[in-house]
């Protein structure tokens, strides 16, 4: 697990780092959430982009259909999100590094295609810039709906790395770690923001180019008669060719052996499966993020993400003002679920206040993880008119529960 302060950790020897040459002198620049997502994914080396125009996410794809010609890049906008995930899979698998960006609706169009993606092990990252919801909703309103589309949306069991930020530099640097973790793990990661977050601006310092630690996928040293597309080794990390290298493999969406190739072996076919999950379960402590502020006498916590987090921590400096002992746990990483740093911290907190931007998904998991209390309270705090909360929305109900 890593906390906000850490350093993450060293990636494996077999996955090759690069540091960006260009120089960038550093300075503060006023930045927009959108805008640091785009220069996140260019700083991370992405060059291919697909996707469909759809508020609040499209400053994403406008950065990008300028940005990447300049720099040898692609930028398609495709019919509809379907084509896009699609496009950006196929892109992957060409060699490229490949992202998409998109809202409520479109998210829920790509969820099949990012099983795809899933299920073959390509590496490529959709950002969901969440807005209120179901169906057109409130497209320049701000919403939480879609934590657990993120994590479930897809049909079957496929385990999911989603990162969620809470400011603009933040954006910027969850970008680079989405597209990172991608091309480590050979997955589909998915980046979520929230309207207010996606459109506001902030003071960022941007970090020289040099400094940029970009991960890129593992690359085969074997023959190409040797190369098996899913290959298993401890880390459940494995080489990945591109299309036109000389090797020879399979992509299917259908239950596959590890070359690729359909099976309905049960073996292989538990192979396969074990292999995706392990491949999340087993790695994370390099996975799990989570931002612990002001815990350690807490006798009350607030369990935020997002935008809320940034009312939650106003919140709390108030109520620490007025001497009631209260923080806050922001999760950076919301799946796979921080459940061992949760636990842990929360093991001398007397009640939980969940507050989100829709009608109940994060307490679900507070809930689940705080049963053996017997004392313990989890408190919800919803909001799902198109606004968002106030530091005193959440003061009150701290008082209340103090």
């Amino acid at each position: 697990m890593q906390t906000k302060k850490n350093k993450p950790n060293e990636a494996p020897q077999q996955t090759i780092i690069k540091k960006i040459e260009q120089k960038r002198e550093r300075k503060i620049v006023l930045m927009q959430g959108n805008e640091a997502v785009a220069y996140g994914a260019l700083d991370a080396g992405v060059d291919f982009f697909a996707g469909y125009p759809i508020t609040p996410s499209t400053e994403i794809a406008e950065i990008l259909s300028a940005e990447l010609p300049k720099r040898n890049g692609v930028f398609i906008q495709m019919e509809d999100e379907i084509a896009s995930i699609c496009a950006i899979t196929g892109a992957s698998l060409a060699g490229a590094k490949a992202l998409t960006a998109t809202s409520g609706p479109g998210f829920s169009l790509m969820q099949e295609g990012i099983g795809f993606a899933k299920i073959t092990e390509t590496p490529c990252v959709v950002v969901n810039v969440q807005r209120m919801g179901p169906s057109t909703g409130m497209p320049t309103s701000p919403a939480q709906g879609d934590l657990m589309q993120s994590r479930w949306g897809s049909h079957g069991d496929s385990p999911a790395i989603v990162l969620y930020p809470d400011s603009v530099k933040e954006s910027y640097e969850l970008t680079i770690r989405a597209v990172n973790l991608s091309e480590k793990y050979r997955t589909c990661v998915i980046l979520l923001l929230d309207e207010v977050l996606g459109h506001m601006r902030e003071a960022v310092c941007l970090p020289d180019l040099a400094n940029v630690r970009v991960i890129s996928r593992i690359k085969p040293t074997v023959p190409p008669h040797w190369y098996k597309h899913y290959d298993e080794n401890q880390k459940y990390l494995s080489p990945l060719a591109s299309f036109g290298e000389g090797y020879r493999f399979h992509v299917t969406g259908l239950t596959h052996d590890a070359h690729g190739f359909p099976t309905n072996k049960i073996t292989e076919a538990g192979d396969m499966m074990e292999r995706l999950r392990k491949k999340i379960s087993y790695n994370i402590r390099d996975l799990v993020q989570i931002e612990s502020h002001k815990m350690d006498d807490a006798r009350i916590a607030v369990f935020a993400a997002g935008i809320v987090s940034r009312a939650a921590k106003a919140a709390i400096a108030m109520a620490r003002y007025e001497g009631i002992k209260v923080g806050l746990l922001r999760p950076l990483t919301i799946w796979p679920f921080p459940d061992e740093a949760v636990r842990k911290m929360l093991r001398n907190v007397d009640t939980v206040i969940v507050p989100e931007l829709n009608q109940g998904q994060f307490i679900n998991e507070i809930q689940r993880l705080t049963k053996d209390k017997s004392d313990g309270k989890v408190i919800s705090l919803q909001k799902v008119n198109g606004s968002i909360f106030s530091p005193n929305d959440i003061l009150r109900k701290i008082k209340e529960v103090s």
